[in-house]
């Protein structure tokens, strides 16, 4: 990089447009749409498409609603020749499809090209020729005159022949290459002339193409530019004004949003942005972009996840994981913060509301794509991710305590490997942690005696699993988990408080089981108990049993040597059995 970039790279001119009126307007409903991918796509790739990959192709592009598709460059490949004589010989166009086919102003290409639409319905034929001072002074050697002598001469070759070919509906349509480059009272001199020479009725307009051939300023430059000629063209009744932005400075699709509001009609891109060094302005931003701001685009990108595939096997060229709304971890979040967000979202979400879900500007299963990716954990994760991977994959719904919990325990983890934790490495942790803290005391069953509405008496089944011995644990209080915990205190040798206490069931009918949740204050410490069972109250004591074995395991002096012994008789096989 120099030092001084302005004696290299002059600084953009803008259009004089005091009053403008872009800023101020709104776009209410979607432009008309034209792919070029078979085009301006195919002519960008390292290995262009074979007529099969093409067909493909553009059966895709009929599906998903396209009404004009550029099929190709037939004056300058055979392989496009051959594709067009393929759609139209083997009526694979649909009636309410045009095809477009592009061809240089010149005579001999453009007699080649209407030869390669002959027995169509619809065809729109583009011409085009640049006409920037860099092509007038560098490729052509010529002046203004000499472009724009092409220009209308190409008009009028491709009118007469036109007329030759009276089964086939024409549209006409002209491209100043350049445009964004090009002097603008210039450019809408020759845009005049060329409508003059094919002298359009008012029910057949003529389509004037005004690409970013190269991105030269901002997007509100272009805007201006747009603008400017849509006030200013004559025969504007007669005219389809396009747009055809590349993706130079990164900002294609902001311009052709901005060109819309300036008063285009039609947008020309491919999917994904595919197309020539950056790439043209992509489809799919456009038409998602306006689906997110309640504008349905005409377009139907319902399984996205299928033309991602179907697109990156014709161009042989992979979908940016962070691209908007298909990428691969477009509705991801690994941030802590972000993940909250999004599981605080769907949890108040209405079905039939607006969407509000902090984070996706659009619900990820209007694309046909899952929740399962929304949150995925790494080591900048928090509570909200882990416990959101949790409920959708088991069911767990973890009060916030035990979520902060939990989530420092997955977050070890993620730092000691550096690698990302997935849905099933977190639920296998989880049950590692806490279903499966079953050493040393085992709970095996309870029992109800002389119970009333003031006092619950109850007996723990218990078996120390390093031992192998048994015992009843008794105790009383007023309900089953008091009672429970006046049980295991007596035994763990100090003071045992339920401090939080949740539960919830899991599955529906005979799969149904209850989740219980403890927070349990032993001595001075806190620890957290987890049990799920059949039964609620042997999930609460299951839940009571796990703290105390996670509180011995955790290096806390609990009496768990004597939890068979303290206070309990040893018991027959038959005294344990699930109330």
């Amino acid at each position: 990089m120099i030092s001084d970039p302005a004696s290299k790279y002059p600084r953009f001119s803008p259009v004089p447009l005091r009053d403008r009126q872009w800023p101020n307007a709104q776009i209410t409903k979607p432009p008309i749409w034209m792919s070029t991918d078979l085009r301006d796509g195919n002519q960008s790739l390292i290995d262009p498409m074979s007529i099969a990959t093409k067909l493909r192709f553009f059966e895709e592009l009929v599906a998903i609603g396209f009404k004009e598709i550029e099929v190709g460059f037939p004056s300058a490949s055979e392989t496009d020749f051959n594709f067009v004589r393929k759609l139209i010989e083997e009526s694979r166009i649909p009636d309410d499809v045009t095809i477009e086919v592009l061809t240089q102003a010149r005579e001999d290409l453009i007699e080649k090209t209407i030869a390669s639409v002959k027995g169509a319905k619809q065809v729109i034929l583009h011409v085009y020729n640049p006409l920037s001072p860099q092509f007038r002074r560098i490729v052509y050697n010529t002046d203004r005159a000499g472009v724009k002598r092409i220009a209308v001469d190409a008009t009028t070759i491709c009118k007469a022949r036109c007329a030759a070919q009276p089964e086939t509906q024409w549209t006409y349509q002209y491209s100043p290459e350049c445009f964004s480059s090009t002097e603008i009272e210039f450019a809408k001199d020759v845009c005049d002339a060329v409508v003059a020479a094919w002298s359009p009725a008012a029910h057949e307009k003529v389509i004037l193409n005004l690409p970013a051939t190269v991105e030269m300023s901002t997007p509100n430059t272009y805007a201006d530019q747009i603008e400017w000629m849509h006030r200013n063209l004559a025969q504007r009744e007669n005219i389809i004004l396009s747009v055809h932005p590349h993706n130079d400075r990164g900002t294609a699709v902001a311009a052709a949003e901005l060109a819309i509001m300036a008063g285009a009609d039609r947008v020309e891109g491919c999917l994904f942005g595919n197309g020539e060094r950056t790439g043209n302005v992509d489809l799919v931003t456009l038409a998602l972009n306006l689906y997110s701001q309640g504008i349905h685009p005409a377009l139907d990108f319902s399984d996205i996840d299928r033309v991602k595939r179907l697109v990156e096997e014709c161009n042989q060229l992979p979908v940016h994981p962070r691209h908007p709304y298909a990428g691969e971890l477009v509705y991801t979040a690994f941030s802590g913060s972000h993940q909250d967000a999004i599981k605080k979202g769907f949890a108040v979400q209405s079905t039939t509301g607006f969407w509000q879900v902090p984070y996706l500007p659009i619900d990820p299963a209007d694309v046909n794509r899952s929740y399962d990716a929304v949150v995925r954990v790494n080591s900048q994760s928090g509570k909200g991710g882990v416990s959101y991977l949790l409920q959708q994959a088991e069911g767990f719904e973890l009060p916030r305590k035990l979520q902060m919990e939990f989530s420092r325990i997955v977050q070890t983890v993620s730092d000691n490997t550096g690698k990302e934790v997935s849905s099933a490495d977190i639920v296998a942790l989880f049950k590692h942690e806490y279903l499966e803290a079953q050493i040393p005391l085992q709970v095996q069953g309870c029992k109800y005696r002389d119970s009333d509405a003031d006092c619950v008496n109850i007996e723990v089944s218990v078996c120390n699993a390093e031992s192998g011995e048994r015992a009843v644990l008794s105790g009383s209080g007023n309900g089953p988990v008091d009672a429970a915990a006046q049980a295991f205190m007596d035994h763990c040798g100090q003071p045992l408080f339920v401090v939080d206490y949740h539960e919830h069931a899991v599955g529906a009918g005979s799969n149904s089981a209850a989740m219980c949740y403890m927070e349990v204050k032993l001595g001075n410490h806190t620890v957290f108990g987890v049990g799920r069972d059949g039964n609620i109250s042997t999930a609460a004591i299951k839940a009571l049993a796990c703290a105390l074995n996670r509180a011995r395991s955790n290096g806390l002096d609990i009496n768990a040597n004597n939890a068979t012994s303290n206070s309990a008789a040893m018991v027959p096989d038959d005294r344990s059995k699930t109330a």
